[in-house]
């Protein structure tokens, strides 16, 4: 009986523990299940862009590229600028010309007011 009770008190502190390491903000399931936290905001201030017509804004180079992305390492890739993702990721992080020259300014043509 008393050997009964030591391994009910091993398992009930063995799945306390367990649960400490999943549950919370920090713990295993919010870190890596649910992904990363992303925070797309930024601060401008509102001006007016004589070489810009109407409907259109003006965005610096960083927020852009940050914004589209997705849309850039797919055109890196598909255009065979880069073999991978992570390869992608590095020459847009490095800010290397062909990202900003070639696939960014390719990019705004298809989206409207970019």
């Amino acid at each position: 009986m008393c050997q009964e009770k030591l391994v009910e008190e091993a398992v009930d502190a063995l799945l306390d523990k367990g649960i400490h390491v999943i549950e919370g903000k920090e713990g295993r399931f919010c870190e890596t299940l649910l992904g990363k936290r992303v925070d797309y905001s930024r601060r401008s201030v509102i001006v007016v862009g004589p070489s810009l017509s109407l409907h259109r804004c003006g965005l610096p180079r960083e927020i852009a590229i940050e914004l589209f992305q997705t849309f850039l390492i797919r055109g890196l890739i598909r255009q065979h600028f880069a073999s991978n993702i992570g390869v992608a990721k590095s020459k847009i992080r490095e800010k290397e010309l062909v990202v900003w020259e070639i696939h960014f300014r390719k990019l705004c043509k298809g989206i409207p007011y970019c």
